[in-house]
């Protein structure tokens, strides 16, 4: 098992460092400069446009908000990356890992908004509402199903099995060291009756399908959000001495001017862009996939919502959890997983932080298996409409959640990052060639609030667009309205 985790770690790392991340930063550098900055420039559009109100969907419900796409995503994106990634990172590459965090995100802001809103363009309706992400629009876009196919493989086994895995994982490793740190031994049943309860509950929201999935999202990610950044936000105050010299502390790291752990200043940037990466997931090909699902009158309004999930992770909820560790003097070297975070609230606050923590945790990791499981059913009913083989996959991803819960960390986080790895690849392949619809859309979008009017797409109102499957022409719309009158 140990040679199989340093084969993945070293195959894994070349991979990253000469090839994906290149390709994210120049692609995400591309597209800032073609949509004009969008992702820093219009983040009060991004805040507006939380509140939009769904239609009717075709079996007389309403159909998701953006709203709750975005609790999809963020439930999805606001887990594991957030406390375990970020001090994994730090632990690692040092505290100038976090400079890294906030520079790419800041970038790859653009390639979010790129891949979310091509989501909503090439989307395809269903009995709830809508469906879509990066395996429907290289099918309907590119016109290249079989790269869709190859996405779409990519991210179940991804999303579904090993990130749900690296969910549960922590889950049982955050109750074990709460258990330790009552003063008891955490006995070897512990782990496997954590994964049978997580199994069980999971089974009773995601059976319920995407709308439970998104009730339950909508409610668990503004508290957990909250909770988990006033805690973090009290020890912070509690040390706020110590902020100017983090700060410092992390510029200096960041270029190399301070040793720290020994981390070369390549180490730093990597495992800031690494773990940032698998924190927000932008230019990842899966938060696409809920943004798909909001039902919204133009595909740049989800878009830029979906950017903006990338701004509460990583400049929010990382950035938290960064200086919660900071201040706390940790020791680097070496990736500790979740412990690293609980001994900076214990030595901060007590240890009663170190159960609440784990209850956040739990909150955390449990929403994330949520909006895991939805990117795996969106992609599977992609490569097939049969029940057989959606009912096989929701066997799988729950088998997925226990073994996860049992399994070994480090050999599960290495397998995180092959997948991710390999899944953002074949997505940046094909938003690239796109990117100048994102932008034709952009357009539209503002030339339509320039002029003081709520934005409205139809596949007629930019020409020249093929592959479209929603978004009917104006002429289409009138006689949709007419009937439902």
């Amino acid at each position: 098992m140990e040679t199989l985790n340093d084969l993945l770690v070293t195959s894994t790392d070349a991979f990253w460092q000469f090839l994906l991340i290149p390709v994210l930063a120049g692609l995400s550098l591309y597209f800032t400069v073609r949509l004009a900055g969008v992702q820093i420039r219009m983040v009060p559009d991004m805040v507006r446009q939380l509140r939009g109100t769904p239609e009717t969907a075709p079996d007389g419900k309403k159909a998701i908000s953006p709203f709750q796409a975005f609790s999809i995503s963020a439930a999805a994106r606001v887990g594991t990356g957030n406390i375990v990634g970020v001090a994994g990172a730090i632990a690692v590459g040092g505290p100038g890992a976090v400079f890294w965090m906030w520079i790419m995100a800041l970038l790859v802001g653009s390639a979010s908004f790129v891949e979310s809103t091509l989501a909503q363009l090439y989307k395809v309706r269903d009995a709830t509402g809508f469906r879509g992400g990066p395996a429907y629009y290289m099918q309907h876009g590119l016109g290249a199903r079989w790269m869709g196919v190859v996405f779409a493989v990519l991210i179940t086994v991804t999303f579904g099995f090993v990130f749900n895995a690296v969910q549960s994982n922590t889950i049982s490793g955050a109750v074990a060291n709460s258990v330790e740190v009552a003063g008891a031994s955490a006995p070897g049943w512990l782990a496997p009756a954590v994964g049978v309860a997580l199994v069980a509950v999971t089974a009773l929201v995601v059976f319920g399908g995407v709308r439970r999935i998104a009730h339950v999202t909508q409610g668990l990610v503004p508290f957990m959000a909250l909770l988990y950044i006033l805690m973090a936000l009290l020890v912070v105050v509690l040390n706020a001495d110590q902020i100017g010299p983090v700060f410092t502390l992390i510029f200096e790291s960041a270029f190399g001017l301070r040793e720290v752990a020994g981390a070369a200043l390549w180490t730093v940037i990597i495992q800031g862009v690494r773990r940032g990466m698998f924190s927000n997931e932008a230019g990842l090909g899966s938060a696409p996939n809920a943004g798909a699902t909001a039902s919204v009158s133009h595909p740049v309004k989800q878009g830029l919502v979906q950017t903006l999930g990338v701004y509460f992770d990583t400049l929010v909820i990382c950035t938290m959890t960064a200086f919660l560790i900071l201040v706390s003097n940790p020791v680097y070297g070496e990736e500790r997983g979740p412990e690293m975070t609980q001994d900076a609230l214990q030595a901060g606050l007590g240890a009663w932080s170190v159960h609440a923590l784990t209850f956040v945790l739990l909150l955390l990791c449990f929403s994330s298996v949520l909006g895991n499981y939805y990117y795996g059913e969106a992609n599977v009913r992609f490569l097939s409409q049969k029940k057989g083989v959606m009912a096989g996959f929701q066997v799988v991803f729950l088998i997925a959640t226990f073994l996860g819960s049992i399994g070994q960390v480090a050999l599960v986080w290495s397998l995180a990052d092959t997948t991710m790895g390999l899944m953002a690849l074949v997505n940046l392949l094909a938003i690239a060639p796109l990117g100048g619809v994102a932008v034709r859309l952009l357009r539209d979008y503002r030339d339509q609030s320039s002029r003081g009017a709520d934005p409205v797409f139809t596949r007629d109102r930019v020409p020249g667009i093929t592959g479209i499957q929603c978004w009917e022409g104006e002429e289409d719309a009138r006689e949709d309205a007419a009937a439902r009158s």
